[in-house]
């Protein structure tokens, strides 16, 4: 079997299992797993999966840049924004994380809703400038471009001196073994920061993002409290972050 041939063969079984195991492919073709795992490691070298222990598993089309992202899964994006920005109570002080999910949230919140925002996000700052009764609380710092928010020993001072009700938490990978992840250890590190400094974590959980793995964790599952889905997320999925601890919110359609 040609190079190409084992890499096509071993993306559609990525793509219909959810992750591979260099062992059972090796078994399976009647190769060496020294062969099994070159061929991982140069899949993963072009973006094309995440190799963990023992295989690899799905990578998140969500570790482009902001510009990109805007294009992917924007109806989920919207449907979980619009439930998450439900959560929000009268006189809260929330901390809404940078990303495409967070802006379309910061959009839906009520003209009426009095509240405080602290967030490392100037796109949901300024989404949030023109509403009439929430006060906003922008953490400076480093701006980290590719997520366009700020990072650095500045923000890790001023997160410090935050006590939220709650953080909406945006990553690019959800997995129930291998937790919450990102593209970057420094803006992993900020989310866990802020994370810390809330009383509740909501995970927001567009579909690209369940099953896949970015490169770096920010936080196991069960050191989160709620992951908001989308309306009609199979139930077969509910339920296996659910085991996890999780309680999982979703609008009924």
């Amino acid at each position: 079997m040609l190079t190409t041939e084992r890499k096509a063969l071993i993306l559609n079984l990525l793509q219909r299992d959810r992750r591979v195991v260099a062992k059972a492919v090796s078994q399976e073709l009647g190769l060496s797993e020294d062969t099994i795992r070159r061929d991982l490691r140069e899949l993963a070298a072009d973006g094309l999966l995440q190799r963990v222990h023992g295989g690899a598993l799905p990578m998140s089309p969500a570790i482009v840049d902001m510009g990109e992202r805007w294009r992917v899964a924007p109806d989920s994006k919207d449907a979980v924004a619009r439930t998450a920005a439900t959560l929000i109570r009268s006189g809260q002080v929330v901390i809404l994380d940078g990303g495409t999910t967070t802006v379309r949230m910061a959009r839906l919140l009520p003209p009426d809703l009095r509240a405080t925002v602290v967030t490392h996000s100037p796109s949901v700052a300024v989404e949030l400038a023109g509403h009439p009764f929430i006060d906003v609380e922008l953490i400076g710092g480093r701006l980290f471009k590719h997520s366009v928010v700020t990072v650095g020993a500045g923000a890790m001072e001023a997160i410090a001196r935050v006590r939220a009700d709650a953080f909406f938490m945006g990553v690019t990978g959800i997995h129930p073994e291998m937790g919450l992840t990102t593209g970057d250890a420094e803006e992993a590190t900020i989310k866990r920061a802020l994370s810390r400094q809330s009383a509740e974590t909501f995970v927001l959980a567009s579909r690209e993002k369940l099953g896949a793995v970015s490169p770096f964790l920010v936080l196991p599952l069960k050191e989160v409290d709620s992951l908001v889905v989308e309306p009609g997320t199979s139930r077969e999925v509910v339920e296996l972050y659910r085991a996890t601890g999780l309680t999982v919110v979703m609008n009924e359609q």
